[in-house]
């Protein structure tokens, strides 16, 4: 007869600390944001929800992609930010900037923004609220949260009616001709990078003359 103690699977040591490690991580990250210097803007303090299609960028493209806007938006510009919160948060990240932004968006989390965030469902492009009003942003930056014809177009919608004119738009490779035929856009040579791989292919489209080529 076999040991008793041999059916209870034993976690190696090694497993055992790396676990540790990482519960113990997890604590300082919670710590961190209850601290008091916490940065509500840095990337992180709002973390991915996978439930609501939201796939981060790389600190790296979110960064590009927020210089960008910047550049874009000319002094004093406005930016709108629509389902693309690490950009959101990059540009926040950018005190004393002199450009404004908002964020459109789904999740509520990013109701801690206050008065900059816009509760936004793309099922319903144009209910938005009064205060914004039709091409009042220099650029509006828009990651659609599904790769669907359907999503695009309404996501479109909404593209339009706030921007005085530059776009730019980052979906997947795939939706190269739908995006050009919606917002005229062409696909630039950039190519954004997710801190998680995605299995589609990803890309930045834009409709004026940009540095992401």
């Amino acid at each position: 007869k076999m040991d008793d103690d041999d059916d209870i699977p034993q976690l190696s040591s090694h497993t055992l600390a790396a676990l540790q490690e990482f519960y113990l991580e997890q604590q300082q990250r919670e710590g961190m944001k209850t601290s008091q210097g916490f940065n509500q803007y840095s990337i992180g303090s709002i973390e991915e929800d996978w439930q609501l299609s939201q796939f981060w960028y790389s600190d790296e493209t979110a960064s590009c992609l927020a210089k960008e806007a910047v550049l874009a938006a000319g002094k004093d510009g406005r930016i709108a930010c629509v389902s693309a919160p690490s950009v959101y948060q990059k540009l926040k990240e950018q005190d004393g900037g002199d450009f404004s932004v908002c964020i459109l968006e789904y999740d509520r989390r990013f109701s801690v923004y206050g008065e900059e965030f816009i509760f936004y469902d793309y099922n319903h492009p144009l209910d938005l609220p009064e205060n914004l009003l039709p091409h009042s942003f220099d650029i509006v930056i828009a990651d659609p949260p599904y790769l669907s014809e359907e999503c695009l177009q309404k996501t479109a919608e909404t593209i339009k009616y706030l921007t005085k004119g530059k776009i730019l738009l980052c979906t997947g490779a795939v939706m190269e001709e739908q995006a050009a035929k919606l917002l005229g856009v062409k696909m630039c040579k950039f190519i954004p990078k997710h801190s998680r791989n995605l299995a589609n292919e990803f890309r930045c489209y834009v409709n004026y003359a940009s540095g992401l080529d």
